[in-house]
């Protein structure tokens, strides 16, 4: 990751300070996952499980599901991403503000995931038995940290490293749900994904802190813009024509 400002060559790996916040964070899922591993952790009842909680009364999942992971792979990615946008959030916002952010983020998305599947099944359009699918992993509020990081800095420049590919901060969170929706395995819950977006960008608009992303008026703005251009280039074009066939009746031109 590189971009203005970053570091005084004008590139870095990663933070150069991480706060205790996010030091914490770290250790917790870590430690937890590992106790998961060992079967010391009871998966079903802590994750997010839309029969569980509307049904059995399991209210706490919104939150427990956030501190279970489905492998290594997966608790790695997130707290890789955490690390590396989470830290430098966390020294700019201060730890109480960034936990806070970054637990609310985490259980909107939980609610989200427990709520959103009885709308098609209630409708008929799913099969009852999706309900019990349960979904665990911190992605929802790790999602809502990169929301917040792409606003806080969204001129920043973001490079991967497989494919090299850099582009604007503020482009960081469609260009994941695009790799997340064309190379992502089957299982990905999308809507914790969408759910720590959304709660985030609630929290930020709240805030006043939305201004990269363009509002309402911003877009009525552009499109009459374009509209109007539209025109323009119209008019332009039937005037050129018109001065050729002016052309074309006087005969051919000589020099």
């Amino acid at each position: 990751m590189y971009g203005r400002g970053s570091s005084p060559a004008g590139m870095s790996f990663g933070p150069s300070i991480v706060p205790p916040v996010i030091k914490q964070l770290l250790i917790a899922n870590a430690a937890v996952f590992v106790a998961q591993s060992a079967g010391m952790v009871p998966i079903g009842p802590l994750s997010a499980s839309p029969a569980d909680f509307w049904t059995r009364g399991f209210v706490w999942q919104p939150f427990s599901y956030m501190w279970l992971h489905g492998g290594l792979g997966h608790v790695v990615m997130n707290m890789f991403a955490l690390w590396m946008f989470g830290s430098q959030l966390a020294l700019t916002w201060g730890a109480q503000r960034f936990l806070r952010y970054y637990l609310i983020c985490g259980v909107g998305a939980g609610l989200l995931i427990v709520t959103y599947p009885w709308i098609p099944v209630l409708a008929g359009a799913r099969d009852p038995m999706t309900l019990m699918v349960p979904t665990l992993g911190a992605s929802g509020a790790v999602y809502g940290v990169l929301l917040a990081y792409s606003f806080t800095w969204p001129d920043r420049t973001i490079m991967f490293i497989f494919p090299p590919v850099a582009f604007r901060a503020i482009w960081l969170i469609p260009i994941l749900f695009l790799l997340s929706m064309l190379s992502g395995p089957s299982n990905v819950s999308h809507i914790g994904h969408l759910g720590g977006v959304l709660v985030g960008w609630l929290l930020l608009r709240s805030q006043g802190e939305t201004a990269a992303l363009l509002s309402l008026r911003q877009i009525k703005f552009k499109i009459r813009r374009w509209r109007m251009r539209r025109r323009l280039r119209a008019v332009q074009q039937e005037d050129w024509r018109e001065r050729r066939r002016d052309d074309d009746r006087g005969g051919p031109r000589l020099h």
